[in-house]
């Protein structure tokens, strides 16, 4: 029904930047808030940053004034800039998108793999 594809990631030296990006295609009437998560190995799954309906954002205390999120409703895609990219950082990006289809649900994407070298 609603698909979200992920791209952007892939293999960056410490201090780089990347830029991830999903697009969300399907049956939709409207998408509410979208997110980007990451999950490393042996983590658990984080809230990296969050952007509601109307733009409001809220970010990971980790990545403030490293990562910008913001989104082009028109193309249904939401992206995530990544600057000064740490080892830290290195982990499979997920993005959520809460949408309105006739039904409020959530949906995630297949993950990208985002890995800083030191």
């Amino acid at each position: 029904q609603v698909q979200l594809v992920e791209s952007g990631g892939g293999l960056v030296q410490a201090g780089g930047s990347l830029r991830l990006s999903c697009v969300a295609s399907g049956s939709i009437f409207s998408i509410n808030a979208m997110g980007w998560y990451r999950q490393a190995p042996g983590k658990q799954r984080e809230l990296v940053a969050i952007i509601h309906k109307g733009d409001s954002t809220d970010y990971a205390d980790s990545v403030k004034g490293r990562f910008s999120i913001s989104r082009d409703n028109a193309k249904n895609t939401v992206y995530l800039q990544m600057n000064s990219l740490k080892p830290e950082d290195t982990g499979v990006y997920f993005c959520k998108a809460n949408t309105w289809s006739g039904v409020l649900r959530d949906y995630w994407g297949q993950g990208t793999q985002v890995t800083v070298s030191s």
